[in-house]
């Protein structure tokens, strides 16, 4: 089933018991990001959480952890709550296949109900607004996704981008967006900015559960979002066009924000407890100018808490990043059987594949390192046999410490690029990578004693599904 908006998304968790209602009043800090915080410890079956008693609000109505467990994820997808991690990442990569399924336009976009512009908008008058940790600089907008435009081609669908930034509000119509330098937007800005002129964007938040998966995929720059979630619903993605800037934004959207990325004005934004489980210093980033804001009555605010893993950010970049590299990968090297990019949005990656040649699988991590993902996240590399699961880290862990030999297996390529938000990269921005091979040599590197290895007996993964069976029916 596919979800046209976020209300519609929240029902069905409710009604399967994957969205709690907290009744009491609650604070908005630190209670909104602590119970948050707290969904990611309780297990994978965690629910998306409801508030609308939170106190110095009159009117608030706060979702929280909304894609933030296995099973509201595989929801999201329109999947039963029952699937597994491994299942959701093999039905994502199927649906890959069905790109690009063109989107549908609707003009009765219900976030048209109310709108402010001018010298009216009043960011603070429309959302209820919290710190999520202590030591945020400000109140961040965490789970919006921004909408714009190649200046060098804007009537290009393919080449306009969805993404998802953070924002610090930073006035009553201002607001300071951090574009990672590999990311499409910051490819918009610069091309703006070269031009002397404003960079329009549309920020659109509380979206159906679908847009935000997409938003955070590493796609091609040519490649479009609103045709990708077509492939992932398994129906055409509603959009409409919003009034100030003309650009295509989920129809389904609770708030639409548009305005303009001021030509080389910075202003400080930060710090803020980043997905790497670390706090950002303050930088100097682009500035938003806000001109019109359009909202539905009653708008409900949705918003992540961010921090030491696991939380709502994982669950939401973990598949969406694992499958766009195994479809990269594979297009150059079919020898690739699956990649596991769950961990701090891919800078860790693990790769199973089959090989050639001696040598190969450290190909296979380099390439890695260089995808549009890559570039800037992908910072170490495990590489195992095609027998062995990257999903399963006991057989992971057994790969690395039987078949690694430090002094050949393990390759540190210094001086690239990786997110400035890496803790580890020094200054921020470089770092040096790592790969690890931990694969069997074949030839003609006939290194180490791997002659004859145990294999799984032919019957055993029969009797894993019997064993199943009757410990779910005992």
């Amino acid at each position: 089933m596919a979800y046209d908006d976020l209300r519609s998304f929240l029902h069905a968790l409710e009604k399967e018991g994957q969205l709690l209602r907290i009744n009491e009043q609650v604070s908005p800090e630190p209670d909104l990001a602590a119970a948050a915080n707290a969904a990611g410890r309780i297990g994978e079956g965690a629910p998306a959480l409801w508030f609308d008693n939170v106190t110095g609000f009159t009117d608030a109505r706060i979702a929280m952890n909304v894609h933030g467990s296995w099973r509201n994820h595989a929801m999201a997808l329109g999947l039963p709550k029952e699937t597994s991690t491994r299942e959701q990442v093999e039905e994502f990569a199927r649906r890959w296949d069905d790109f690009p399924v063109t989107p549908v336009r609707r003009e009765d976009a219900p976030w048209r109900e109310n709108s402010v512009s001018g010298a009216d908008v009043d960011l603070f008058d429309v959302l209820p607004l919290f710190r999520l940790n202590d030591g945020d600089g400000g109140f961040y907008l965490d789970k919006a996704a921004v909408v714009s435009r190649d200046p060098d081609a804007p009537e290009d669908f393919d080449k306009q981008n969805l993404g998802i930034y953070r924002i610090e509000v930073i006035g009553t119509d201002r607001l300071a967006l951090q574009p990672v330098p590999m990311h499409d937007i910051a490819q918009h800005l610069r091309k703006a900015e070269e031009r002397g002129e404003d960079l329009p964007v549309a920020i659109t938040l509380g979206n159906d559960p679908v847009v935000p998966i997409v938003a955070g995929m590493p796609m091609a720059y040519d490649q479009s979002e609103y045709e990708m979630a077509g492939a992932l619903r398994g129906e055409a993605m509603p959009i409409a066009t919003a009034p100030l800037t003309g650009f295509d934004v989920p129809w389904g959207s609770e708030v639409v924000i548009e305005g303009f990325i001021e030509s080389r004005v910075r202003q400080i934004e930060g710090p803020f407890g980043e997905f790497t489980g670390h706090y950002s210093g303050g930088r100097r980033m682009p500035v938003v100018r806000v001109e019109r804001i359009s909202h539905r009555t009653n708008p409900i605010f949705e918003s992540l808490y961010l921090g030491m893993p696991w939380t709502e950010c994982d669950y939401l970049v973990g598949p969406n990043t694992c499958v766009p590299l195994l479809k990269q990968l594979r297009a150059e090297f079919p020898e690739v059987k699956a990649v596991n990019a769950m961990y701090t949005h891919g800078l860790l990656v693990i790769i199973s594949t089959a090989k050639r040649y001696g040598g190969f699988a450290k190909a296979v991590g380099m390439r890695a390192m260089t995808t549009p993902h890559g570039l800037g996240y992908v910072s170490q590399v495990i590489l195992v046999d095609e027998d062995v699961d990257p999903f399963d880290l006991p057989q992971v862990m057994w790969a690395q410490s039987a078949k690694v030999n430090p002094a050949e297996d393990v390759v540190v390529i210094p001086n690239l690029s990786v997110v400035e938000l890496a803790p580890a990269s020094q200054p921020a921005g470089i770092t040096s990578k790592m790969i690890i091979d931990a694969t069997t040599p074949v030839k003609p590197d006939v290194r180490g004693n791997f002659g004859t290895p145990t294999k799984d007996l032919p019957e055993a993964a029969e009797w894993a599904d019997r064993l199943r069976s009757l410990l779910a029916n005992r």
